[in-house]
């Protein structure tokens, strides 16, 4: 049973070679991508089972135990984000089958989007962090392809920051990873967490956390985030809510891993830079999303608000702020999915980007003017939508440790990106319309399908938060508790 740990892996890989030779069968390309996507989903909903009957499972290769071997690992943490992650992809998807158009599709869009969610997948489920470079690597060679897919000048400029940004990134990540070597002879994350608690973290160890914090904080998007809103406005829609929805996400997630079990003990130090670097986040993501003119950067810079807010959960520590930054991880993903397909689909809709110069797009598109609403008030934790949950609960962990300050930012930051998105709604849907009924393009009907399954996906996240409870309290309780993690990795041996 524990075979199919490495199936969200191996699966989009072995599938995305194949559709290399099916550069010309674009139809085929479509259904395979789309069927193999429910199926990484389908083995996530399995596998989350299986964790909560049986436990945390691992799959070691070539029978190596730990700490010699590459292993996978997954808990209730990391299986949630793959199974999220492969419902965004799959919808994100049906999405781009009546909008990327042909041309990108023969550049092997559908390869590249299948490595992308590799990346993504492994990066969430290996218990190596060697093997998280090597993920991370994957999903950054899919993601540079797709961010300069189509070839424009405005492409390839923010694609040669990106890849700049991200090859720097990369580099310190090795440094981290020999001296971390060096230092505790293991790349194994448990047995890292379990060396670290016999021998201490001396200074040299939290040198080597503080730049691991760097290196993901570049990665995520905390605080050293100024390559993201130009990255995120480039490529095709499609492509724009996967980076939106999925990028981050892997460094936020490789954050919690690295200072919940490899590098817990000195918190007065990494936890409180943590915390300085979200609430910063927070304040100059907010000054973005006031200051923007156009619609794709407020949607970035509220991409930035939520990297922040999501890791004051992990700067305040409390199991209740674990629970709440898992949750709201969960929702920011969907939500910020259906943000850029939305915003996208506005400047298709009228040729402008410029907040002002959009308006009357209600008139014509109902539906989609109040999918739009939907989301906004999602992002802005309006209850009783997906967003509400995750900040009741952070805000449950911020007032135990008394962090205030953290919790007047973070909630102070829910005004902003409610005043954001509505000035959005209120200036582009309303108002007079210079588009005739005649004139006015229509929506491909996947379009329609893809806003309306995330749109349930948002609404079924808030409503259902009670049976998604045992999951997102399992997760946070193996965050609180390295142990757990530890004790299941190395405690048969």
């Amino acid at each position: 049973m524990n075979n199919m740990i490495v199936l969200p892996l191996i699966v989009p890989i072995i599938t995305a070679i194949l559709l290399v030779f099916m550069r010309e069968h674009i139809k085929l390309q479509r259904i395979v991508s789309f069927v193999t996507m429910l199926f990484v989903s389908v083995i996530s909903i399995i596998m989350l089972v299986q964790v909560q009957s049986v436990g945390i499972m691992k799959i070691d290769f070539s029978g190596w135990l730990p700490p010699f071997g590459i292993l996978f690992v997954a808990d209730s943490f990391s299986v949630l984000l793959v199974l999220t992650a492969s419902i965004v992809t799959a919808i994100c998807l049906l999405y781009a089958f009546s909008t990327i158009g042909e041309r990108h599709e023969r550049m092997f869009f559908y390869p590249f989007v299948l490595f992308l969610i590799a990346g993504v997948n492994g990066s969430f489920l290996t218990g190596d962090i060697f093997n998280l470079f090597v993920c991370f690597e994957v999903m950054l060679l899919a993601s540079y392809v797709l961010i300069a897919l189509g070839g424009e000048k405005f492409q390839l400029r923010e694609s040669l920051k990106y890849v700049l940004i991200n090859i720097v990134a990369s580099w310190m990540f090795l440094v981290a990873l020999a001296y971390l070597y060096g230092t505790l002879k293991t790349l194994n994350m448990a047995h890292i967490a379990q060396r670290v608690a016999e021998v201490g973290q001396d200074p040299m160890l939290t040198t080597v956390a503080i730049l691991f914090l760097v290196v993901f904080s570049l990665k995520a998007g905390l605080l050293l985030f100024f390559w993201l809103p130009g990255s995120y406005s480039v490529p095709p829609t499609a492509v724009q809510a996967l980076f939106a929805a999925l990028l981050t996400k892997v460094g936020i997630y490789a954050l919690f891993r690295t200072f919940t079990l490899m590098f817990p003990l000195n918190i007065e130090v990494t936890h409180t830079i943590i915390g300085v670097m979200a609430g910063l986040t927070i304040i100059a993501g907010c000054m973005g999303a006031l200051s923007g003119r156009d619609v794709r950067t407020i949607a970035s810079y509220n991409v930035i608000i939520g990297v922040g807010f999501i890791l004051i959960g992990l700067a305040v520590g409390t199991e209740s702020a674990f629970a709440g930054a898992v949750y709201y991880l969960l929702h920011d993903m969907l939500a910020k999915a259906l943000l850029f397909l939305i915003v996208g689909t506005m400047v298709y809709l009228t040729g402008e980007i410029v907040v002002k110069n959009m308006n009357g797009l209600i008139r014509h598109y109902p539906l989609f003017g109040w999918i739009y609403f939907i989301v906004l008030c999602a992002l802005a934790g309006i209850p009783p939508l997906s967003g509400f949950i995750g900040k009741v609960l952070i805000a449950q962990g911020a007032i135990a440790t008394e962090s205030y300050i953290l919790l007047a930012i973070g909630f102070g930051s829910s005004v902003i990106v409610l005043y954001s998105l509505l000035r959005i709604f209120l200036a582009s849907f309303f108002g007079e319309t210079s588009v005739s009924k005649e004139d006015a393009k229509s929506i491909p009907k996947g379009a329609y399908a893809a806003f309306t399954l995330l749109a349930i996906c948002i609404i079924a996240l808030g409503f259902g938060a009670e049976s998604m409870a045992v999951y997102v309290k399992d997760a946070a309780r193996t965050l609180a508790n390295p142990s757990i993690y530890i004790e299941a990795i190395l405690g048969a041996q």
